[in-house]
C-alpha cells in the first residue's frame, strides 16, 4: 500500500522540479537532470568502483553484505540525450542494496551525437563483459528507467535474434517502448506529468532515430516486437505519467505472448519516481517491490 504521508512528498518533489524548468540547450538540460536526480547523495557504505568496458565509462557498485556473484545490468534513464551515471547513482546503488546482488551502470552512448543504435551496441558490450567476469545469464537481472527500460528490452530482443540465453529477469521502470508515441496517457496525463510531454518525446525520438530508423522498429520500440521467450518482467509506472500506458500496453503484449509479467501501477507517482527514494516512501516501497522480485529471479 502507498504510504500515507506520500502526497506531501510528491508534491515537495514536484515544487523541486518546477522550480528548474528544462532548458531550450542540449549540454544545459544535461546539467538540469543531474541536478534533480542526483539531489541525494549515495549513502557512504555503498563501495563504489569505476571501470572502462573498452572506451565507455562504467561503475559497479556493492551494499554491505550484497551477493557480488549475482549482478543487476542497468542503464539509466533520459530519453537517451540525457542521463548519465551520476544521475541515476542513486538509484541504481539503492536497487541493489534492496536486492542484495552488485550493481553495473553504464555510461552508453547518447544521441544526437551517437543515434541508434550505438546505445544498443554499448548495452551489448556490458553484457558481454559480465560474462568475461564470471556471469552466466542467469546471474544477471537486467534494468533501467524511461529510456533505459527500452533500451533493456532492445538488448533482449537482439540476444533473443541470435538465439543467445535471456537474462534472468528484467526490471522495467516507466519504460519508453513506443517511440512512435500513440499511447492514449500521451494526451490523458499531459495535464498530471511534470516532467514528460509529447513535444519533448517527438524532440528525443527525432534524434536518436537520425531519420535513419523507422520509429517501429523494435529494436527501438519494443513494444512491435515478438516478445515472446522474454524473461519474467517487473514493470513498475506511476499514475501520473503520460508514458503510462507505453508500460500497460507493454504487460499485455507480454501476456498475449504467454510471458511472465508483473504490472506495478503506484498511484500518484511521476515518471522514474524511484530516483527519488531518498524522499519518498513509495520509491523505496518499489525498490523493497524490486528486490524481492530479483530474489525470486535470481533463486
Amino acid at each position: 500500500m502507498t504510504p500515507p504521508d506520500d502526497r506531501h512528498e510528491i508534491a515537495a518533489l514536484r515544487a523541486l522540479i518546477a522550480a528548474s524548468p528544462r532548458p531550450a540547450n542540449l549540454a544545459e538540460r544535461r546539467a538540469r537532470m543531474e541536478s534533480i536526480t542526483a539531489i541525494d547523495p549515495i549513502p557512504l557504505d555503498i563501495a563504489m568502483a569505476p571501470l572502462q568496458i573498452g572506451a565507455m565509462a562504467a561503475e559497479w557498485s556493492l551494499a554491505p553484505g550484497s551477493d557480488a556473484r549475482k549482478a543487476l545490468l542497468f542503464f539509466h534513464g533520459g530519453g537517451y540525450l540525457s542521463g548519465s551515471l551520476k544521475s541515476h547513482r542513486t538509484m541504481v546503488t539503492g536497487a541493489g542494496r534492496a536486492a542484495g546482488i552488485r550493481t553495473l551502470a553504464i555510461d552508453y552512448r547518447r544521441a544526437p551525437e551517437h543515434p541508434f543504435p550505438a546505445a544498443l551496441e554499448d548495452a551489448r558490450a556490458a553484457w558481454d563483459f559480465l560474462a568475461t567476469q564470471g556471469y552466466g545469464p542467469g546471474d544477471i537481472l537486467v534494468g533501467g528507467d524511461s529510456a533505459g527500460g527500452g533500451l533493456t528490452l532492445a538488448l533482449c530482443l537482439a540476444l533473443k535474434a541470435e538465439r543467445l540465453p535471456l537474462p534472468a529477469g528484467l526490471w522495467l521502470v516507466s519504460p519508453w517502448t513506443d517511440l512512435k508515441i500513440t499511447g492514449a496517457s500521451i494526451a490523458e496525463k499531459d495535464a498530471d506529468d511534470p516532467l514528460i510531454h509529447r513535444g519533448y518525446l517527438q524532440e528525443l525520438a527525432e534524434a536518436y532515430l537520425a531519420g535513419r530508423t523507422p520509429a517501429d522498429d523494435p529494436l527501438v520500440s519494443p513494444l512491435y516486437g515478438d516478445l515472446a521467450g522474454l524473461p519474467p518482467a517487473l514493470i513498475q509506472v506511476g499514475t501520473a505519467e503520460t508514458l503510462l500506458d507505453d508500460a500497460v500496453r507493454l504487460a499485455r503484449r507480454l501476456a498475449l505472448a504467454d510471458g511472465r509479467a508483473t504490472l506495478s501501477v503506484w498511484p500518484r507517482m511521476i515518471h522514474a519516481w524511484p530516483i527519488w527514494h531518498a524522499r519518498l516512501a513509495a520509491g523505496r516501497a518499489a525498490l523493497a517491490e524490486m528486490g524481492a522480485f530479483a530474489r525470486a529471479q535470481l533463486g
